[in-house]
């Protein structure tokens, strides 16, 4: 909770400043799904959502992104995920990087939240990058909390990788991923156990305009989870100074 309180005073601090020289943008979205790391973050229900971003001549940004989200199959209603985020992004020799932090904020179940660092880098068509858990909610703070059964936990690290191109039919991308988190195999004195957590997901998707295709795999051994899912997407972006 620090951590997002300390990340929201530093978005709202630079909103503030340097609005000579930036640029504040708003979006919104529409889907069948919503696919997160290759795994459907809304039980395969349609998802919404929408944000405002901050971007400085300097490349420095920030922003913040919500959308609905179901974690307890139709149980969950209600439920929503808040995204704060900022970071720095750049160019040198035709190389680009971006560096930054972003928190998973669940307001109707705080104690999932969890924050990571990311870093990513981009030469030509390829981009990879790397993203590390460093702070998360008692519900996923398995080793230190008894009766904690989320996943995503402090030392969770998570590696990408995209091939981005455009053709006639519009702008592709093909990207696949690969989940690590520190509590896969693991049992601890208090009681929390785990299997094996760890999951590789791929896809491929197809934008043109404002619209998305996309499928998605993964190789998580629950019949529930790994099916081949196939969704499409609208979405806006537009200026608001």
């Amino acid at each position: 909770m620090t951590k997002s309180i300390t990340l929201s005073a530093a978005i709202a601090a630079v909103l503030a400043s340097g609005v000579a020289s930036a640029e504040l943008t708003g979006n919104a979205a529409i889907g069948s799904n919503y696919i997160w790391r290759g795994v459907t973050q809304t039980n395969d229900q349609a998802a919404g959502s929408g944000g405002i971003d901050y971007s400085h001549d300097s490349g420095f940004y920030a922003g913040t992104w919500v959308g609905n989200v179901d974690f307890s199959g139709g149980a969950g209603a209600g439920e929503y995920e808040l995204d704060l985020y900022a970071g720095f992004g750049g160019e040198a020799g035709g190389f680009g990087y971006d560096v930054g932090v972003i928190s998973f904020q669940y307001p109707i179940n705080p104690n999932t939240n969890f924050t990571e660092l990311y870093v990513s880098g981009t030469y030509s068509l390829v981009t990879i990058g790397v993203n590390y858990t460093v702070d998360a909610g008692t519900a996923n703070d398995a080793e230190n909390t008894a009766g904690a059964s989320g996943v995503f936990d402090k030392g969770d690290i998570y590696l990408f990788g995209s091939v981005d191109f455009d053709t006639a039919a519009g702008g592709v991308s093909l990207y696949a991923g690969s989940y690590m988190f520190d509590n896969s195999n693991k049992s601890y004195t208090n009681g929390n156990s785990y299997g094996d957590l760890d999951y590789n997901h791929y896809g491929v998707s197809l934008s043109k305009d404002d619209f998305t295709f996309a499928i998605d795999k993964n190789d998580i051994d629950d019949p529930n989870l790994d099916s081949t899912r196939v969704t499409v997407s609208w979405g806006k972006e537009f200026e608001l100074m």
